[in-house]
């Protein structure tokens, strides 16, 4: 019998592809749902538990509770402030501990890993239980960017590789030549419409979304979707970069598929460890 699956879920596709997943394999799996974050759909017919995002103990008790030998962190959380984690005991305990390390979300998770860990749990990444998650190097699709867009992207991977190892973000959007944003609390959806209002006359801007440098890589690691695609058109982008081996491409057919209709470039870019 493969181990219980504890499902730490956020937001977006990734908490229900995982857990149809682990279900179609034959494994049971538990949803720990985050207050104000965990889509209600994902837990009505699965075993569930409801708790604050502070809530550190309680959720370890819970995951325990259930029988789980095993935890994925899958799908974006929106951080709230300090004052609205709803923070217990023991959540209280290791904020205190970790001090301003808490103040970076890579920082913050690699310390809550180490904490379910301590607890006897085995913390799995979500490329792990869904294959082709990852991409190879190279162009997806029918596209590739211009020698404008090839200055750009080499911009904006400079400057992603700086806000990532502050531990600040892990997206940027560059228009020739031009930073129009970077990703910080906001997230890459937000930043991507942000961005709409900031782009110049010319050719489009480019997305560079990699994960952050020496960053936990079983949780967090940079995630795009179809609509990603759907914001890049709305906001007059017309590229996206990722990191190969390190960024989780959701349905990944029709990423490409929205690509090539909307006539934008689609790169996994080798980058050295």
């Amino acid at each position: 019998m493969p181990p219980k699956l504890g499902i730490i879920a956020g937001q977006g596709d990734l908490p229900a592809l995982v857990a149809d997943a682990a279900e179609s394999q034959g494994r049971d799996t538990f949803i720990l749902a985050l207050e104000g974050q965990t889509a209600r759909d994902l837990v009505e017919e699965r075993s569930h538990r409801w708790v604050r995002l502070g809530a550190v103990g309680s959720a370890i008790d819970a995951l325990s509770g259930a029988g789980c030998e095993e935890v994925v962190f899958a799908g974006a959380v929106r951080r709230p402030s300090l004052l609205n984690l709803g923070l217990d005991a023991r959540g209280a305990k290791l904020f205190a501990k970790i001090g301003k390390a808490a103040l970076g979300d890579d920082r913050l998770l690699t310390v809550l890993v180490k904490e379910l860990e301590d607890e006897g749990l085995s913390v799995v990444g979500a490329d792990e239980l869904l294959t082709g998650l990852l991409v190879a190097p190279g162009v997806l699709g029918r596209h590739g960017p211009d020698q404008i867009a090839e200055i750009d992207i080499a911009l904006g991977l400079e400057v992603a590789k700086a806000i990532g190892a502050l531990d600040i973000g892990q997206a940027v959007v560059v228009q020739q030549g031009i930073v129009l944003g970077v990703e910080a609390a906001e997230g890459t959806d937000a930043l991507i419409r942000r961005c709409a209002d900031l782009r110049r006359e010319g050719p489009g801007g480019v997305l560079v979304k990699i994960k952050k440098p020496g960053q936990e890589r079983r949780v967090d690691l940079p995630t795009i979707g179809p609509g990603t695609v759907n914001g890049l058109v709305e906001a007059g982008l017309r590229g996206i970069v990722i990191e190969a081996g390190a960024t989780l491409v959701l349905h990944r057919d029709a990423v490409i598929d929205a690509a090539d209709a909307a006539g934008l470039f689609l790169v996994a870019a080798a980058l050295e460890p």
